[in-house]
């Protein structure tokens, strides 16, 4: 048996990813009612219109994003980005800094890792926005070093905020490592066993866009996580 696990945030219009960032309009560019006069009696369509920041929602970083002459969208692989060996990484101690510890005995060498914190359980509150969990500088460091593929996470940003230097944004997308942030529902994902997707639209000259993020469990392949308290859907 298939199953398939929501890993993204739906979005609205006028929905807040980051407080300092404007929500996405979403409205009509051709209404129904509007398109009446187009067709035929009792036939009609609707197309859509969106005006959104690219980092809205769950969205992934392509290494442009941070360096000018970084990969953008259009050039990421598919195979960089769908079909991937997946690992879940629980780093909801309440400790903000998830250090390198705790990927220690797991193997990352190309895959994807999400870190779950649980931290979007805030989503859409005013807490979402401050004390977030994010990766260390070492984590990184780690990552990087152990091969990983992509690094997804539940939370407003894989970097502090208060930190400028932006080192976990700088050292995985420096060596070509796609991020994957505001991810929800890591919860329901085992310890390993899936395979994960998140692709954006390969737009050219952007470095960031929203995603369907989600994950396949095949029965044959499942390890179960220890059981807990219940994630909040997505």
């Amino acid at each position: 048996m298939t199953k398939f696990i929501e890993l993204s945030h739906i979005i609205e219009d006028g929905m807040i990813t980051y407080s300092d960032l404007p929500g996405p309009a979403i409205s009509d560019h051709l209404s129904r009612d509007a398109s009446r006069e187009h067709y035929s009696p009792g036939t009609t369509f609707q197309i859509g219109k969106i005006e959104m920041v690219a980092n809205t929602g769950t969205y992934i970083d392509a290494p442009f994003h941070r360096y000018q002459n970084g990969r953008d969208l259009s050039e990421l692989t598919l195979s960089s980005l769908a079909n991937l060996e997946g690992v879940t990484v629980s780093a909801d101690s309440g400790n903000r800094a998830i250090g390198p510890a705790v990927f220690e005995g797991q193997n990352v060498k190309d895959k994807a890792v999400l870190i779950h914190t649980g931290w979007d359980i805030h989503w859409g509150t005013d807490l979402y926005f401050s004390e977030h969990p994010y990766l260390t500088r070492a984590s990184s460091e780690y990552l990087k070093a152990a091969g990983a593929a992509l690094v997804g996470i539940d939370s407003l940003n894989i970097d502090d905020n208060a930190d400028g230097t932006r080192p976990a944004h700088t050292i995985l997308l420096g060596s070509d490592i796609p991020i994957v942030e505001h991810m929800c529902n890591l919860g329901a994902l085992p310890k390993s066993g899936f395979k994960f997707y998140a692709i954006p639209a390969p737009v050219k000259g952007m470095g960031s866009f929203p995603v369907r993020a989600f994950a396949i469990i095949e029965s044959t392949i499942l390890t179960p996580r220890p059981e807990g308290p219940k994630e909040k859907g997505c």
